[in-house]
């Protein structure tokens, strides 16, 4: 009996099994800013892809750098009480809105020097060839020592006896300090802050808006008080003020006509 065998051979397909959780791409954008004839970092259309499918894209650079560090500048005016509209504008002028060498290599926003200094460093030209520049391993470092290089040099003391939301006097404060040689460092920071509504910050950490701030300001400006002094009386005072006495009550919360040495009262509040 003959048997006969007959072995067929097919080729096999590859099984292909694709696995969970794989990485998913990262693409980045590199932008090149420029800037105006005022030195301000122009507007340049950015954008910053965290993956194919899903995408943020900006206006320009400014406002990606204003996205990107707000919250960190919010934090530092909690911390140190600088102005967090400040904060954003310096970084945005002095690092090109996160595009200048400083920023990329050395993550120094405010481009401070090496001095007093014996962290890392990075040589760059400004006013001389290769000047020392601080260099940080984060940005967040940069946004901190810029707080703590005004809050703790006497030379901008000064700064702190304004409004943490009067972005106008601590501008040009910053210029008469020492901070920036540019006749126009305070025109800058300013058109910026008004440009990118960076006051919203200063406003957030607050909790008031600056309008609102701003009338109670001037409200209390032109407040008139008088201090209590021996032989005052209620009747007096509404006659040398030319006031009733039911007003003077209603406006100092008096129930009575009581008075103190020593006592303040407003007399008038408009």
């Amino acid at each position: 009996m003959l048997g006969l065998m007959i072995v067929s051979c097919g080729s096999k397909k590859r099984i292909i099994t694709k696995k969970k959780n794989a990485p998913q791409r990262t693409e980045r954008v590199a932008v090149k800013t420029k800037t105006d004839e005022s030195g301000t970092p122009a507007e340049t259309p950015s954008e910053i892809v965290v993956n194919p499918e899903i995408r943020k894209t900006f206006a320009n650079s400014t406002e990606e750098y204003i996205a990107s560090y707000s919250e960190i500048a919010q934090e530092e005016m909690r911390r140190f009480k600088v102005p967090a509209s400040i904060t954003l504008a310096q970084g945005i002028l002095e690092s090109s809105s996160g595009k200048g060498r400083l920023a990329q290599e050395g993550n120094n926003h405010f481009g401070i020097k090496c001095h007093d200094w014996t962290g890392e460093k990075i040589y760059h030209d400004d006013d001389r060839s290769q000047e020392c520049f601080r260099k940080y391993k984060r940005a967040e470092e940069s946004f901190e020592d810029h707080s703590v290089f005004l809050a703790k040099r006497s030379r901008y003391a000064g700064l702190f006896k304004y409004d943490e939301d009067d972005y106008e006097s601590w501008a040009k404060g910053l210029r008469a300090a020492g901070y920036a040689t540019d006749k126009k460092y305070p025109e800058k920071l300013i058109s910026l802050i008004e440009r990118f509504q960076l006051y919203k910050f200063d406003e957030e950490v607050l909790g008031t808006p600056r309008s609102e701030r701003t009338r109670t300001m001037q409200t209390l400006s032109k407040m008139v008080t008088h201090e209590v002094v021996k032989g005052d009386t209620m009747y007096s005072l509404s006659k040398q003020y030319n006031i009733s006495i039911q007003e003077l009550q209603k406006m100092n919360d008096m129930k009575n006509y009581d008075l103190k040495l020593g006592q303040k009262l407003i007399i008038k509040s408009n």
